[in-house]
């Protein structure tokens, strides 16, 4: 007997990699990097090998261009099999060095050594030795002197901004002299400056008017006029900075001071600078359009007070009037009003109230009460500025029978419901989103106009569906769906939505409905765990199936007679099974009457049956033939009766007896069901079993294909601390 061999198990927190040396003067080590070995001892071992003294200058690097920082004991672990490091000098000697250099060398010495301070403040481990040094003071110190410029002020705003975006230091700590350096890159000025310096000085400013208690120096100095040069600038990072700033003023800002902003950016000459410079550069920045969503969202946010605002003023309420008077001012309201009495001139008041399709027709102020005046403002706004649309809608309505009414009032209040809920209006702006729409940047009033295109789809969606007042909910499910998917293509303008809205009839939605259900169910019928599932169903279902079909025969059937060589017109027989599946019993009967098993003598018992024909193979189908008739429902059982061979031959009456018959003797014969009707209705059932089985899933994309298994562990000594 051979004695047991020791496996060699490997450590899994050694991996092996590539060290390059600080210059070509060295070769390239290979070694194998121990998790547990202090990095300190590693680097020994590697200056050793290089023969380089003072192993406590030097550091290990990445070489990655995502990951190009020191390797410290945090990061360690992102160290793989494979992974190639640089040996260089430590942060706090590259620190020191650079900190000599700053306060004693040459103007081109500082701007050297200032572009490769900007590239390394990135990296953490860098940022927080530079900092404790004094470095950020000294960076400070020189963007706060006049005399700092060029090249040198690049790259030492550049490295401010990097070291800064650490989160490490408090903005608080700035100088009214800094602020105000900052604010003076950004303003018009006949020195031409570097477009890095704009930017960095945009992104300081920016960070101050959140983060710091003197925003107000930056709100009292910067100036409409000063953003609308920058988002005329060619540079598109410029435009992104100035928009962000722009954000950040308007979140930091009373509301007195935001409206300003809101009415400022949405005059056409503010408008039109966004549209053709900042819309068309965010096709291709991300961050660009992250910007715009917040200013677009800041804007649009601006309705909140109004939406939320119930109380109905004087002002709302000569708003009302006016709607009326402009619906029906051709029916001649003021020559009523001079002429009738008081109760003649509120019934018709009431009338034309209720025209308008006001819930409270009586008192439509109390419709308003219970909602927004935002609705009551958009409603207005259709009304003034888009007048023959406006009587059309109502005129219309107005003439239809009651149940078929669109009811003006109620379904703009509730589209403004709707529409407040898809902008998202009174949320605040979501974290990382990049999606905005061009459209609300090209109208001074872009709610309400957006508003007017809904309510005229709203009406032709009412009209198309045949809707009642039982259908609200409906027709404004169809309309969300309408507008969402318009908005997903990103207009650039309020026609171009308006086309988009049209195209997208209540058949057309309708249609992708379908469309988008039948893929979705041919994706997920194709997927392993669906495949699995159902052909773990098959079974259960052919049994359903299976009963129904027996359960049929045992019920029973009337057939129209036949007998060879004679036409036995309004002579019928009943066939049906005994309970215990055992006896078919048969016999004459009228039309109307069901007999019962003891009324049926003859009989054929289930195990004396050999064969099921079925149509061509039916003995009786030349006789059909003959008769004219089509040989398409026909079946024959033969059996054994005392040793001669014998045949009962059917003509069922329909398609549906005759595929449940041949399915049911099918069974009882124990062969497999052939009829069609057997595939459509195990179809039909699967998936109905299939679609409730899968409820909880509702809105899970079912992958096609299992989740790869991933690779075993290069060892089995997991280390678990308790």
């Amino acid at each position: 007997m051979l004695p047991p061999r020791a496996i060699a198990v490997k450590d899994a927190s050694i991996v092996k990699i590539a060290v390059e040396p600080l210059s070509s003067d060295y070769q390239p080590q290979l070694i194998e990097f121990d998790q547990k070995q202090p990095l300190a001892s590693i680097i020994s071992d590697l200056c050793t090998n290089w023969n380089i003294p003072d192993y406590e200058n030097y550091s290990l690097k990445f070489t990655e261009q995502t990951n190009a920082g020191f390797v410290t004991e945090k990061n360690r672990t992102d160290v793989k099999n494979g992974s190639v490091l640089r040996i260089s000098f430590s942060a706090s000697k590259t620190v020191n060095d650079y900190l000599q250099i700053l306060r004693t060398g040459s103007l081109i010495e500082h701007t050297k050594c200032l572009q490769k301070l900007s590239n390394l403040s990135s990296d953490l481990s860098f940022a927080i030795e530079f900092i404790n040094k004094s470095g950020l003071d000294l960076l400070i110190e020189m963007i706060e002197d006049e005399k700092c410029s060029g090249e040198k002020l690049e790259f030492a705003l550049k490295s401010f901004v990097e070291l800064m975006d650490h989160g490490t230091v408090s903005w608080g700590i700035l100088s009214d002299v800094f602020i105000n350096r900052n604010i003076a890159f950004i303003n018009p000025s006949p020195t031409f400056l570097s477009h890095h310096i704009i930017e960095s000085s945009l992104s300081i400013l920016e960070n101050i008017v959140q983060n710091s208690p003197r925003r107000s120096l930056v709100e009292h100095s910067v100036t409409f006029e000063t953003l609308l040069k920058l988002l005329r600038e060619s540079s598109p990072i410029i435009q992104q900075n100035t928009i962000a700033l722009v954000n950040a003023l308007f979140m930091q800002m009373n509301e007195a001071k935001r409206r300003v902003i809101a009415s400022t950016f949405s005059t056409k000459q503010y408008r039109s600078v966004i549209l053709d410079s900042c819309v068309l550069n965010a096709q291709n920045r991300t961050e660009m359009a992250h910007q715009l969503s917040i200013l677009q969202s800041l804007t649009l946010g601006m309705l909140e007070p109004r939406m939320n605002d119930r109380n109905v003023d004087a002002d709302a309420q000569e708003k009302i009037k006016e709607l009326r008077r402009i619906a029906f001012e051709s029916e001649g309201i003021e020559h009523d009003a001079s002429s009738t009495g008081p109760r003649r001139q509120g019934q018709q008041t009431q009338q034309h109230y209720k025209k308008l399709g006001f819930k409270y027709d009586v008192n439509p102020v109390q419709d308003f009460a219970e909602s927004s005046l935002l609705a009551l403002d958009c409603m207005i706004y259709f009304a003034r500025n888009q007048t023959q649309h406006y009587t059309k809608v109502v005129h219309e309505n107005s003439c239809r029978l009651d149940e078929y009414e669109c009811p003006f009032g109620r379904t703009s209040i509730e589209l403004v419901k709707v529409l407040c809920d898809i902008l998202r209006i009174g949320e605040e702006p979501p974290a990382g989103e990049d999606q905005f729409h061009p459209m609300f940047f090209t109208h001074d009033h872009p709610f309400e106009e957006f508003f007017c295109v809904c309510i005229v789809a709203l009406n032709r969606t009412w009209k198309d569906m045949r809707a009642t007042s039982e259908d609200f909910s409906k027709v404004f499910d169809v309309v969300r769906e309408q507008i969402v998917r318009s908005l997903a293509t990103r207009p650039r303008d309020f026609e171009n939505f308006k086309i988009r809205m049209a195209e997208l009839s209540y058949a057309k939605i309708t249609e992708m409905r379908q469309q988008e259900r039948t893929a979705r169910e041919e994706c997920e019928s194709t997927a392993s765990a669906i495949v699995s599932l159902k052909e773990k169903l098959r079974p259960e279902i052919m049994a359903l199936i299976r009963e129904q079909r027996l359960g049929f025969l045992v019920e029973g059937t009337r057939f129209s007679k036949f007998v060879r060589g004679n036409r036995s017109k309004d002579k019928f027989w009943y066939v049906r099974l005994s309970p215990n599946h055992k006896v078919l019993h048969y016999g004459d009967c009228d039309e109307k009457t069901v007999p019962t098993l003891d009324e049926l003598k003859s009989e054929v018992r289930v195990n004396d049956m050999k064969q099921l024909l079925v149509n061509k193979e039916c003995p009786h189908v030349k006789e059909i033939k003959t008769r004219g008739g089509k040989p398409t429902t026909l079946f024959s059982i033969a059996y054994d009766d005392g040793g001669e061979q014998k045949t009962l031959d059917f003509v069922a009456p329909d398609d549906t007896t005759f595929n449940y018959w041949i399915d049911g003797i099918s069974c009882l014969l124990e062969q497999k069901m052939i009829s069609k009707q057997m595939e459509e209705d195990f179809e039909t059932l699967l998936s109905v079993e299939i679609k409730l089985r899968l409820l909880d899933t509702e809105g899970v994309d079912i992958s096609k294909d299992a989740p790869e298994i991933p690779p075993e562990p290069e060892d089995y000594e997991f280390n678990f601390e308790g």
